[in-house]
């Protein structure tokens, strides 16, 4: 199966200007995430960007980019516009998050796997929810499956909502599963998918994977009990060298 990963690498950053060239222990963030999915079993690695000083860095480090079009909407329209440059046929594009340095390869291999089924449209990773804060975090949108496997909702909120026990309970009687952000498409699904028009479900959650469902696309998943850390903010940067400085 011919797979590429594609990192989408913006510059600006609300929170954090110049993301993916921050300094982590010696290496920049986006050299990190391309070391990490390189040892995936991916057949290509390559980062679009929508600046000239991060395709110069990548391409010195001995990396692949493509420099795309500022104004994408998002990381989904980046990536379609990257793929379309290279002008490859691929079995299956891997969306990777640029701004998560260690993220696993054996994540994004679980992925790839879901492929040899061929209904699978979409792919992505959902973790088991281990503690009360990441139970109601707004910022860890939450997923449930069907007995297939397939996704049915994502919510900010957790769900679901236990009626019958109050929510300092809900971990204890229920098994949640947050979602971790890593995305795979048939390339013929991806085009479809920069076309559809923002839903209602969406635009109330803000999150970008219920326009699919409400469009009619399934959404498989793979599961993982391998932690990730995303970095946005300073604050997370901090985290980040910690993490390294621990060995971990």
């Amino acid at each position: 199966m011919l797979s590429i990963g594609i990192i989408p690498a913006r510059f600006a950053s609300t929170r954090l200007p110049g993301k993916p060239l921050v300094n982590l222990g010696g290496q920049s963030m986006i050299q990190r995430v391309v070391a990490q999915a390189r040892q995936a079993r991916l057949s290509r690695v390559v980062v679009a960007t929508d600046d000239e000083r991060i395709r110069r860095h990548v391409l010195d480090f001995g990396g692949e980019a493509v420099l795309t079009h500022p104004d994408h909407p998002s990381g989904t329209d980046r990536v379609w516009e990257a793929y379309q440059q290279l002008g490859a046929a691929a079995d299956c594009v891997v969306n990777i998050q640029g701004d998560e340095p260690f993220i696993q390869p054996a994540q994004i291999n679980a992925l790839l796997e879901l492929f040899a089924d061929e209904t699978t449209q979409i792919a992505t990773l959902v973790k088991p929810v281990v503690s009360q804060e990441e139970l109601l975090s707004p910022h860890l949108p939450k997923v449930v499956l069907g007995a297939d496997g397939l996704a049915l909702y994502f919510s900010r909120h957790p769900i679901p909502y236990l009626r019958q026990y109050e929510p300092q309970h809900w971990l204890a009687h229920h098994r949640y599963l947050r979602h971790i952000g890593l995305y795979a498409y048939r390339p013929a699904v991806l085009r479809q998918l920069t076309t559809l028009a923002p839903a209602p479900l969406e635009l109330a959650e803000s999150l970008e994977q219920l326009r699919w469902l409400s469009h009619g696309f399934g959404i498989r998943t793979a599961e993982t009990t391998l932690e990730t850390i995303g970095i946005d903010t300073p604050e997370d940067v901090a985290r980040a060298l910690r993490y390294l400085r621990a060995g971990q």
